[in-house]
């Protein structure tokens, strides 16, 4: 379902009594106190929450691991250690930075996010065609959309729900402070519809969803199953399609990358395209690698004859 209202509807506490969403509501509490906290203490208890679950979590571990070992094998096992370290405190210090997204004031925000290359997505809206704004996913995902949408407006999102529903809501919420309209994944007829209409939508195409509309595309050297709805969303939209990505910085400062729109794009040549973004994404998770989202499953499909390697 589409959400393009710009006042929010009165929230249904009634629905989220129960017990079973208790812990729930314990963790945002604990989350909000903590949130008063100078945010570089808070970024140092996300650390060290980070490191918590890479005692908890083993099959994450196992997938980050795995990840490493096979993007960076140049790296003796003892760097591949404390890169897969480093990746699990960058991923509790997400929880902060998302906090930041949703109880941030703007001023805050503006203050520690640097944008470069805004003057890209400027002069693509001077054309009044649609933009697609393309990206990977990295620890800091819901702070970059609220920048993106704090600074170019209206810009939308497309968005995949999450199983438990009151975080579903909580996050649909947060976002909608700046992006609009939200489109849940198999939404693609009304984000045509909206990118022929000159407005901006953004989305993380990395992640891995099977061979229906894939192909298989070098990332660090290994086929991955990489979508091609980049390019079909670029054509069917009329859209210029822009690369952007995140990293935080040493001092916990943080910086938007945008880069020039990609020429060409859409033109009927899905595996160009592909392999064009998986080349600036490459480009951007070598600049932090730590922060990337190693714990997603980015090889579970194999070509034909290959074993798994999860």
């Amino acid at each position: 379902m589409t959400t393009d209202t710009p006042q929010q509807a009165r929230f249904p506490w009634q629905h989220f009594v129960h017990p079973r969403f208790w812990p729930t509501w314990l963790g945002l509490g604990i989350l909000r106190l903590l949130c008063l906290l100078p945010f570089n203490t808070q970024l140092s208890i996300g650390r060290q929450l980070g490191r918590l679950a890479r005692h908890l979590l083993s099959s994450r571990v196992h997938i980050a691991r795995t990840n490493i070992r096979l993007c960076f094998p140049e790296l003796s096992p003892e760097q591949q250690k404390q890169l897969l370290q480093k990746h699990f405190e960058a991923i509790g210090m997400g929880v902060f930075e998302t906090a930041l997204s949703w109880w941030g004031s703007d001023n805050e925000l503006n203050g520690r996010v640097r944008i470069e290359g805004l003057e890209h997505i400027e002069r693509a809206r001077e054309t009044g065609a649609g933009i697609l704004l393309v990206t990977g996913h990295f620890s800091m995902m819901e702070l970059t959309g609220h920048m993106l949408g704090l600074h170019n407006k209206p810009t939308g999102a497309l968005y995949r729900p999450m199983k438990n529903p009151l975080m579903d809501l909580l996050l649909l919420r947060a976002r909608q402070r700046r992006l609009s309209p939200l489109l849940k994944r198999d939404e693609t007829r009304a984000m045509t519809r909206r990118l022929r209409r000159g407005e901006s939508i953004f989305y993380a195409y990395d992640q891995n969803y099977g061979l229906d509309h894939a192909l298989f595309i070098p990332f660090f050297g290994i086929p991955a199953a990489t979508i091609t709805a980049t390019s079909r969303f670029a054509a069917l939209g009329k859209a210029i399609v822009i690369a952007f990505f995140p990293k935080r910085e040493a001092d916990g400062s943080y910086v938007i990358n945008i880069h020039p729109p990609l020429d060409g794009f859409g033109a009927g040549n899905d595996e160009q395209d592909t392999q064009r973004l998986n080349s600036l994404l490459e480009q951007a998770i070598l600049e932090a690698p730590e922060q990337y989202f190693w714990i997603h499953r980015r090889f579970k499909t194999r070509p034909t004859g290959e074993s798994p390697v999860y």
